[in-house]
């Protein structure tokens, strides 16, 4: 992938983590910024899969109110929160 390709990849990512929800903007941009970039290709294929979620179930993972069955999905979720947390 080229840096232009990358750059634009990032950008898509970017409007994607704009929610209608500041918390969710606040934990997925801060993501995005910290901790994306050491996500492995099962990891970022999780992040894009939780992005095409509805935000109230985004926002139940998030939050730890709910954990997602799908083991990449959770560790992902897991790793937005550790971000969140450092």
């Amino acid at each position: 992938m080229t840096t232009n390709e990358t750059d634009a990849a990032m950008g898509r990512l970017y409007w994607q983590c704009r929610r209608g929800m500041r918390e969710l903007d606040l934990l997925l941009h801060g993501f995005l910024e910290r901790g994306y970039g050491g996500l492995d290709e099962e990891g970022r294929a999780a992040f894009s899969a939780l992005l095409d979620l509805p935000d109230s179930l985004l926002f139940e993972y998030l939050m730890g109110h709910v954990f997602p069955s799908d083991a990449a999905m959770a560790d992902v979720v897991r790793k937005i929160r550790d971000a969140a947390a450092a």
